[in-house]
């Protein structure tokens, strides 16, 4: 019998981070919630990276994922914008990882070929797929949709990792 492995996905950014959470039995998947943390504009850094934390933390409380999984950064031409999605994106390993939850990193063109099939898809395309792939899905946003697609990114490749142990 499989255990039924509950991972929890994050689409870092300092605006709106979003999460989706996924359950994995064998290679079936199915939608346990998904959404987005925000934070407020108007306040200094430290507020707003406080804020993603705490939102993060209230996800994983109420949603008792297993493991998570979250998006490498792409190299941003704008080093101040770079500089704040590095920090909300250490905020979103930070969050998991104090929870005890092991947490994996897979760049953004991976997990667009994994969902979608091609590397540079849009976000409509990622949005549509994970609709197909998890039909009781309700991303609301293209973050949520995001944030499912790192999950079912990460189930696919712990499948392959579990595979290649038993071989």
């Amino acid at each position: 019998m499989q255990r039924t492995i509950r991972i929890l996905g994050i689409d870092p950014g300092l605006r709106k981070m979003g999460w989706g959470v996924i359950e994995q039995e064998g290679s079936r998947l199915s939608f346990v919630a998904c959404g987005a943390v925000l934070s407020d504009a108007a306040l200094d850094s430290a507020r707003r990276l406080r804020q993603l934390h705490e939102g993060l933390g209230a996800v994983i409380a109420a949603h008792a994922p297993d493991e998570a999984a979250v998006e490498e950064t792409f190299v941003n031409r704008d080093p101040q914008s770079a500089l704040k999605l590095g920090q909300a994106r250490g905020v979103a390993l930070l969050a998991p990882a104090l929870a005890g939850l092991p947490v994996s990193e897979y760049a953004a063109n991976l997990v667009k070929k994994t969902v979608v099939g091609a590397g540079h898809a849009d976000k409509a395309q990622i949005a549509m797929m994970v609709k197909i792939l998890l039909p009781k899905s309700e991303a609301k946003t293209e973050d949520a949709a995001d944030a499912l697609a790192i999950a079912i990114t990460h189930a696919q490749f712990r499948s392959i990792r579990q595979l290649s142990a038993r071989a």
